[in-house]
C-alpha cells in the first residue's frame, strides 16, 4: 500500500500490512497483529533484496525514519551496503566490553546470581564487603590488569584482624574474576584463587582464626531450662520451646503458618529450608499445646507464633536468651539435640540427620535415601520430649530405681 507518510496517516494505521511512503524511495512502514509499527529500507544490492531496520514507531519519528533511510541510500550509492555498515558497527562495542572495569562488573555479576541465594542480605554482604575492602583498590581498573599484588594490597591488611571477612573477600574476588574468564574478558591465571597460589603466600585462615561454632547449652542442664522458660509468660518463650522440641532453626520457626500443620505433622514448604526441600516435621502432644497456646494469645493470625498477628523477628528468640542471661546461641539447641541422640540413646543417627533436615553429601547415598523416615522420628522426637521434660525417656530406669529395687 502506497502513500505518501504523513504523521497524522502513520497515527491512525490499524490494519496489519506494509506501507510504503510515497516520498522517500524504499521507506516503509511494517504493521504487525499487536499493531505495533516498524520502519524499514527495502532495497537492493548486488542484485540481492535486503530490508534494513531503521527503528519502531512512535519511538522513531517519521522525520527522522526519513533521514536514516536518506542515508542509507548514500550509502548505496557509494556502493557501500548499509546492512554490512551496520554490522562493522557493532564490532567496537566488543573491544569496549573488554576493558570491563572491575566495579562494574563484579556488580553486574551480583545481580545475576541475586536470585538464587534465599537470603536478600547475602547480595548485599557481597557488595558491603567489595565496596569497603576491594573497589579502593581494583574497582577502575580493567578485568585484565588485576595481579596478585592487587589482591595481596587487599588481603594483607584484614587477614589476621578481620580472618573471615578476608577469606569470605578472596572467595568473592576469585569468583567474579573467574567468572570474567569464561567470558573471556581477561585470561591467565586467576590471581585470588587459593589452591596453588594465595596458599603459598598467605597462613590458612583456620590456622589463625579457628572455626568458631555455635555455642549450645549442655544436655545434660536442659531439663532444668525448658522448666525455667516454662514459668515466663511470653510468646517467644513458646516459640523457642517450640524450636527446642523439634530441633528446627530459627527461620522455620517464626516464619510458620498455622495452615502448615495437618493433625501431628507440620509440613514446611521447601522455600523457607535451607537445603530447598519440603521437610515434614512429626509434632508431639507438647509441640501441639504450645500452638494452641499461641493461637490463644493472637486469634486469627495466620502465624504459629505472632504479637499482633505479625511474626516474631528473628531476633526475639537470641533476645530472650540475653534477658535469661545465657551466653549460649539458639542455634547451638540443635548441637544439643544431636549430642542427645549419640549419647544417650539408640535412635539411628539418620532418624536424627533427617529431624535436623540435614542435606546428604554423598549424592549416591542422597539419591537412594529418599524416604523421610517418618515413624522412627515420631518415636525419636517423643523420647526427646519426654526428656526435655522430664529428664528420663522410653523405658529408661535410672540407677538410683536400681538401688531402690
Amino acid at each position: 500500500m502506497k502513500s505518501v507518510f504523513t504523521d497524522l496517516f502513520i497515527k491512525n494505521i490499524n490494519k496489519v500490512g506494509r506501507y510504503t511512503d510515497g516520498d522517500t524511495k524504499g521507506l516503509n512502514l511494517q504493521v504487525k497483529q499487536n499493531l505495533k509499527k516498524y520502519w524499514g529500507l527495502r532495497y537492493l544490492h548486488q542484485e540481492k533484496r535486503y530490508d534494513f531496520g531503521l527503528g519502531s514507531y512512535p519511538k522513531t519519528t517519521l522525520k527522522e525514519a526519513r533521514k536514516r533511510a536518506i542515508t542509507a541510500r548514500n550509502l548505496l550509492n557509494q556502493g557501500i551496503n548499509p546492512t554490512d555498515e551496520k554490522k562493522s558497527k557493532k564490532k567496537p562495542k566488543i573491544v569496549a566490553e573488554e576493558k570491563l572495569k572491575f566495579k562494574e562488573y563484579a556488580l553486574s555479576c551480583i545481580e545475576i546470581k541475586r536470585p538464587e541465594w534465599s537470603n536478600q542480605k547475602h547480595a548485599d554482604q557481597w557488595v558491603s564487603t567489595l565496596r569497603d575492602y576491594a573497589f579502593e583498590h581494583i574497582g577502575d581498573l580493567p578485568l585484565d590488569a588485576i595481579d596478585t599484588e592487587h589482591i595481596l594490597k587487599i588481603l594483607n591488611p584484614i587477614w589476621h584482624s578481620k580472618t573471615n571477612t578476608a577469606s569470605r573477600l578472596r572467595g568473592r574476588i576469585d569468583w567474579i574474576l573467574a567468572s570474567a574468564t569464561t567470558r573471556k574478558l581477561r585470561t591467565g591465571l586467576n590471581p585470588a584463587q587459593w589452591r596453588g597460589h594465595l596458599d603459598t603466600i598467605l597462613p590458612k585462615p583456620s590456622k589463625i582464626s579457628p572455626i568458631k561454632h555455635h555455642k549450645a547449652l549442655d544436655y545434660k542442664e536442659l531439663p532444668n531450662f525448658i522448666r525455667a522458660i516454662k514459668d515466663m509468660d511470653c510468646v517467644s518463650a513458646l516459640a523457642l520451646e517450640f524450636l527446642i522440641l523439634n530441633a528446627n532453626r530459627t527461620g522455620e520457626v517464626l516464619r510458620g503458618l498455622r495452615e502448615e500443620v495437618r493433625g501431628d505433622l507440620w509440613t514446611i514448604p521447601a522455600n523457607r529450608m535451607k537445603a530447598k526441600r519440603e521437610h515434614r516435621v512429626p509434632l508431639c502432644s507438647r509441640s501441639i499445646e504450645l500452638i494452641l497456646m499461641a493461637q490463644k494469645r493472637d486469634e486469627g493470625s495466620l502465624y504459629l507464633f505472632s504479637i499482633n498477628k505479625k511474626p516474631l523477628s528473628n531476633m526475639t528468640l537470641t533476645e530472650l536468651l540475653r534477658r535469661m542471661g545465657k551466653d549460649f546461641t539458639v542455634h547451638g539447641f540443635r548441637s544439643t539435640f544431636r549430642d542427645w541422640v549419640a549419647e544417650e540413646t539408640q535412635h539411628s543417627s539418620e532418624a536424627a540427620e533427617k529431624a535436623l533436615a540435614h542435606s546428604i553429601p554423598n549424592k549416591v547415598e542422597s539419591a537412594y535415601r529418599r524416604g523421610d523416615l517418618i515413624e522412627p522420628r515420631k518415636r525419636l522426637m517423643t523420647d526427646w520430649q519426654s526428656y526435655c521434660q522430664t529428664g528420663q525417656w522410653g523405658n529408661v530406669i535410672t540407677l538410683s530405681e536400681q538401688r531402690a529395687a
